[in-house]
């Protein structure tokens, strides 16, 4: 008898079904986007508040700074990355014909990475104009 018990069926060993080896990685990735997210999203509340009644030349200076336009910056790519992370559970969850599953998680990767393209294209011209 081996030492490690083998908890497989006998189906399941023919078939050779059995973890996949990513979804370790995927389940941490997203965990730590998370984490990552939670002082990004109170450092961002704050900056939109200090903007509330500030006009265009005063939101530009707050935003050209290097500091606000860096974490701005990380704001946006991690704020992408974790809803993209957390569509493609739900497109692997739910979406069942293999096409559209296909299609579906190109479509979200495409859209997250054109949208945050945009987005720090945007924040590094007003930083650097």
């Amino acid at each position: 008898m081996s030492a490690t018990p083998d908890f497989q069926t006998p189906l399941k060993r023919v078939k050779g079904l059995g973890s996949a080896k990513s979804g370790t990685h995927h389940f941490i990735v997203q965990r730590v986007t998370a984490l990552a997210l939670i002082p990004l999203v109170i450092w961002t509340i704050f900056l939109a508040l200090a903007l509330v009644h500030a006009d265009y030349a005063h939101a530009r200076a707050l935003v050209h700074h290097p500091f606000a336009a860096v974490w701005l910056i990380a704001f946006v790519v991690t704020g992408f990355w974790h809803a993209q992370l957390g569509l493609q559970v739900v497109i692997e969850d739910y979406v069942h014909t293999k096409w559209l599953e296909i299609v579906s998680q190109l479509a979200v990767k495409f859209f997250f990475f054109v949208a945050a393209l945009i987005a720090i294209v945007a924040i590094a011209r007003i930083a650097l104009a």
